[in-house]
């Protein structure tokens, strides 16, 4: 069944006081980032160097089988399983410690980035087909399901990005990580902007080239990061040109939707930071590459724009219950009750969706936590990526709560890990005062 070993001793501590407990409700914000980093570090982080969705307490995990992934079961896209999103969430932690390491120069730190980005590079190389980007790894250690998405895509660009951006690669890691980097670019710019998968039940899934939030600063972003890593004029030319260029049925110029911001995902419910925030992350990103005055502030808008809206899911805190006694059920096979064959993107989203609720209602723990625990964690995190410190500091108490709030020993999902990219940009904003 692919069990994953129990939890290994308290990880050591990276620049912070050192804490010793077992379960443990925070007191302050640093204990309580503190004892977030060591719960991921001791429980979420696999042998593949990828993080994981969900554990049992104990850290248990059932990985799938090569005759799952396969059998394309639960579904092609592996949504539920407990590692669908080893790059999304590897590229998204980056952010923490790479600002962490950026602060403190400490070599933990950066040895820790550098298991991610051993992660990263490896789901990028396991599948045989050129640029697909796969979202675990079963049992054989070399096996994963066949279909990406933009939500695993561009948080591998950022990760590697964030990595060469904040100084930790070395000589001979930068030029290994641009070459990677230029790579999978390449092959996204000759697929059309769409993210190839490792086989059926289609060729391709997900578009960079939509003219909606779902698209369009991961578009700009790319563009730019090519130019600012390999200092081509082309790249810069197209990405000016993508831009301003006019799009969708109503014309409008892509900037239009980087200043406008974050919008929540369509028919996953009222507040969806989680996805929402690699636009985020994006606008950041162009943020800090961009150079010209008009440009740069449209992307602080958009950031302005998206924190304010976030900003909205940091009171769901208060409907998390730390002593709550909901079951959480680490087998995902239930959701093969749902399952059927899978032809086209259209097939395996049903079916991955239909299994979903057959696990939801097997492990109302997990529902809990996705809206209460995983929402107000990674709005946290994306109020603190707006870069107007007066903004920023109007949230920060509310911030703070929200780091504070969790027992991070006894949840299942490791979507708590963003409150270290909380604090840690917080710090920086500290330092600039």
């Amino acid at each position: 069944m692919g069990f994953m070993p129990i939890r290994p001793a308290v990880v050591a501590t990276l620049g912070l006081t050192a804490l010793c407990f077992s379960s443990f409700k925070a007191a302050t914000p640093e204990q309580a980032v503190q004892r977030a980093h060591e719960e991921i570090w001791e429980r979420f982080v696999d042998e593949y160097d990828l993080v994981l969705d969900y554990t049992g307490l104990d850290g248990k995990i059932i990985r799938p089988t090569p005759e799952d992934c396969r059998d394309m079961k639960p579904s092609a896209l592996s949504w539920g399983v407990p590692n669908e999103d080893g790059p999304m969430f590897n590229g998204l932690y980056l952010d923490a410690l790479c600002t962490r390491w950026r602060l403190t120069q400490d070599e933990e730190a950066r040895t820790k980035a550098r298991r991610l980005i051993a992660g990263l590079l490896r789901v990028s190389t396991i599948g045989k087909t050129p640029g697909f980007i796969a979202r675990g790894i079963a049992t054989d250690g070399k096996t994963t399901y066949p279909l990406g998405s933009n939500d695993q895509s561009t948080p591998w660009h950022y990760g590697i990005w964030r990595f060469l951006q904040d100084g930790l690669a070395s000589p001979e890691e930068k030029t290994k990580l641009t070459a990677a980097f230029i790579e999978q670019i390449q092959i996204l710019d000759q697929n059309g902007w769409k993210m190839p998968t490792d086989g059926p039940p289609c060729t391709h899934r997900g578009d960079f080239t939509k003219p909606t939030w779902e698209g369009v600063p991961r578009l700009l972003f790319v563009m730019k990061a090519m130019h600012h890593l390999t200092g081509k004029d082309e790249w810069q030319k197209r990405y000016l040109e993508a831009a301003h260029e006019k799009v969708g049925k109503a014309q409008r110029a892509r900037l239009d939707f980087c200043r406008e911001g974050m919008v929540f995902d369509p028919g996953q419910g009222p507040r969806h930071s989680w996805t929402g925030s690699e636009g985020v992350i994006c606008l950041r990103a162009l943020w800090e590459m961009e150079k010209d005055p008009e440009l740069k502030a449209v992307y602080a808008e958009g950031l302005r724009h998206s924190a304010e809206l976030s900003a909205k899911s940091l009171p769901l805190i208060e409907k998390f219950d730390v002593n709550g006694t909901e079951a959480f059920s680490i087998d995902w096979r239930v959701m093969n009750a749902a399952w059927k064959p899978q032809h086209s993107e259209k097939d395996a989203v049903d079916v991955a969706v239909a299994g979903l609720r057959v696990q939801s209602k097997n492990s109302p723990r997990m529902h809990i936590e996705k809206d209460y625990l995983r929402e107000p964690c990674f709005a946290a995190w994306v109020v603190t990526l707006c870069p107007e410190r007066d903004f920023v500091e109007q949230h920060r108490s509310a911030i703070e709560r929200v780091i504070t709030h969790y027992d991070v020993d006894r949840v299942y999902l490791s979507q708590f890990f963003p409150i270290e990219s909380a604090w840690w940009r917080l710090q920086d904003l500290n330092r600039k005062l």
